[in-house]
């Protein structure tokens, strides 16, 4: 299997220490905004051809499959062009920053029957996959999901400190993650509501953000959001159900007394992005939907659609 990485940030390094432990798998070709750093990004982990030409990469023989760590504005428009090319693709959370571009991707994916699937990490999580098996089991069912997402980003930086050449979103990126798993751990979404606060003068985004989910089961979440939140950085996870309580920190869990939950035999590997990208080319060599489709995925962009709508 033939991948090439576009995107060589924060993200794009992740995937390419995750996809050098899966088996036949090579990365042929990175493309980076810029020659120099995306040629040193393909010198560190041995790939052959670097570019910032996107559309030179997708004409190239050695690429099976696409992988998008790109700025979320151009995830639509990428994937879509690698699906004309003839190529799979795994494209980074968010799929895009609005419905039209989000039907557009979906109406691609059903005309070329390629498999597209979107880096919604968090079914990946071995911690959330683990409350997934519980349900799945009939042991645990969610009553209330209590979730922050909390930074400290006042510039345009990504996760290793580097500027970026785009500007970051708290609903479109960061509520998506929550949004789905929501949806994915307990059922179809029918009510959904949100404030925000101020707009920053000139990132031109609103800084926090509260947002309020039910779903059909009858099972409510909330959810906070913020750039200006200066402590622990990241997304946290209260489970509350019937049975038990759960906090999820990315791939670790505990029970609500901080107790440890062992989840390191859920999958064979306790890194979600390694384990999103080992679905992601098992589909592929099965023919199969991939967990996290396009298709799956889709409901979450629609309800972001409507938040936003809300919002005005």
């Amino acid at each position: 299997m033939k991948i090439a990485l576009a995107g060589g940030g924060a993200f794009g390094e992740k995937h390419l220490d995750g996809l050098k432990n899966i088996e036949g798998v090579e990365v042929t070709a990175l493309v980076g905004r810029r020659q120099e750093p995306t040629q040193a990004m393909a010198d560190k982990y041995g790939v052959g051809f670097a570019t910032t030409n996107y559309e030179e990469m997708l004409q190239r023989d050695d690429v099976d499959a696409v992988i998008l760590a790109t700025p979320t504005q151009m995830h639509a428009a990428q994937s879509i062009a690698a699906m004309d090319a003839g190529k799979h693709v795994e494209v980074e959370i968010p799929l895009a920053d609005s419905w039209a571009d989000s039907e557009a991707v979906m109406a691609k994916q059903q005309e070329t029957g390629l498999v597209c699937m979107v880096g919604h990490t968090r079914r990946f999580n071995p911690s959330h996959q683990w409350v997934h098996n519980q349900i799945a089991a009939g042991e645990f069912n969610i009553q209330q999901m209590d979730v922050q997402t909390y930074f400290f980003r006042r510039q345009n930086i990504n996760a290793k400190g580097e500027a970026r050449s785009w500007t970051d979103h708290l609903l479109w990126h960061h509520a998506a993650h929550t949004v789905d798993l929501f949806a994915y751990q307990a059922g179809p979404i029918v009510q959904a509501n949100a404030v925000q606060g101020p707009i920053h003068p000139e990132l031109g985004i609103a800084m926090d953000m509260s947002i309020q989910l039910k779903a059909e089961s009858g099972a409510i979440c909330t959810l906070s959001l913020s750039f200006n939140n200066d402590g622990p950085l990241g997304t946290f996870f209260r489970y509350i159900g019937d049975t038990g309580t759960y906090i999820a920190r990315y791939d670790d869990l505990v029970n609500g007394k901080e107790e440890p939950i062992d989840v390191s035999k859920v999958d064979v590997s306790m890194n979600g992005i390694e384990l999103q990208d080992r679905e992601f080319i098992a589909a592929i060599r099965e023919g199969r939907e991939p967990n996290s489709s396009v298709a799956q995925v889709l409901p979450c962009y629609k309800v972001l659609h409507d938040l936003e709508k809300q919002l005005g």
